[in-house]
C-alpha cells in the first residue's frame, strides 16, 4: 500500500509517517520504481504501536526502547514495566509541579479584583520574580 493508504490504515498522517521514518523509528520503505513508498502489514502494525505509544505521551527515544522490547521475544516483561514505572514517576512529578503552578494562578487570580483599576496581583507578583 501506498503512503495514503498505510496513514489510513494506522490512522498516523503521512506527514507523521515520513517523520518517524526520519527517525528511524521504522525502516526506510520499500521504493516503486516511480519512488512511491509502498508498506505492508508489519509496517502498519508499527505505526499503530507508535501511534498507540504517543497517545501514552512516550518520547520518540521511549518509543525507540519499546520498539525494541517489542521486537525482542526474549525480553523479560520486567524490563517493559521497569520503563513504564519510569515513565510513571515521570508523569508524578509533572502532574505535582502543574499543580503547584495551577494553586499559585489560582491564588493570584483571587486577590485580583478584575475591575477598572490598574492594580493587579498578578502583574505585581510578575514583576518581581523577573
Amino acid at each position: 500500500m501506498n503512503i495514503g493508504e498505510a496513514a489510513n490504515a494506522s490512522g498516523v498522517t503521512a506527514k507523521m509517517i515520513r517523520y518517524y521514518e526520519s527517525v528511524g523509528l521504522i525502516g526506510q520503505a520499500a521504493r516503486t520504481d516511480s519512488g512511491y513508498r509502498q508498506y505492508g502489514p508489519n509496517e502498519v502494525q508499527t505505526l499503530r504501536f507508535i501511534k498507540r505509544s504517543r497517545e501514552l505521551g512516550f518520547s520518540v527515544e521511549r518509543i525507540r526502547t519499546l520498539l525494541a522490547l517489542w521486537g525482542d521475544r526474549g525480553r523479560r516483561s520486567a524490563d517493559v514495566k521497569t520503563l513504564a514505572r519510569q515513565y510513571i514517576e515521570e508523569l508524578d512529578r509533572d502532574i505535582e509541579k502543574l499543580q503547584t503552578i495551577r494553586d499559585q494562578l489560582h491564588h493570584l487570580a483571587d486577590c485580583c479584583h478584575g475591575d477598572n483599576r490598574p492594580e493587579c496581583p498578578i502583574i505585581d507578583d510578575l514583576a518581581k520574580r523577573a
